[in-house]
């Protein structure tokens, strides 16, 4: 699922450097009329701006979400990381004890 997440946040990315990068600045109205050739648009006069302005928006939008959705994912894993519960459990085997054998002599005597 982070894969996708991923992916679709890496294509809306793309897609909003495109479309950003189409769109018109402020000041290209005042160049386009010493004979800019704005007035021939692909989307007409004034349909441009408002079809761009509303895909960037959704575009933004739908990028913040997959930013908000990856920083969910990060924190699972970050939390997973350093939980107690994904800890190793060790178990320790009592040691064996070395009997005397009574036929052995015993120091000190």
């Amino acid at each position: 699922m982070q894969t996708f997440v991923l992916v679709v946040h890496i294509i809306l990315a793309i897609l909003m450097i495109v479309l950003i990068l189409i769109q018109h600045g402020k000041g290209a109205d005042a160049g386009a009329s010493f004979g800019g050739g704005g007035a021939a648009t692909v989307f007409g006069a004034d349909g441009s701006a408002s079809f761009l302005t509303r895909a960037t928006a959704i575009l933004t939008a739908l990028f913040f979400v997959t930013s908000l959705t990856l920083a969910i994912f990060a924190k699972k894993q970050t939390t997973n990381a350093y939980s107690l519960n994904t800890a190793p459990v060790t178990t320790t085997v009592p040691a064996k004890t070395t009997e005397t054998s009574p036929t052995a002599p015993k120091t000190g005597e």
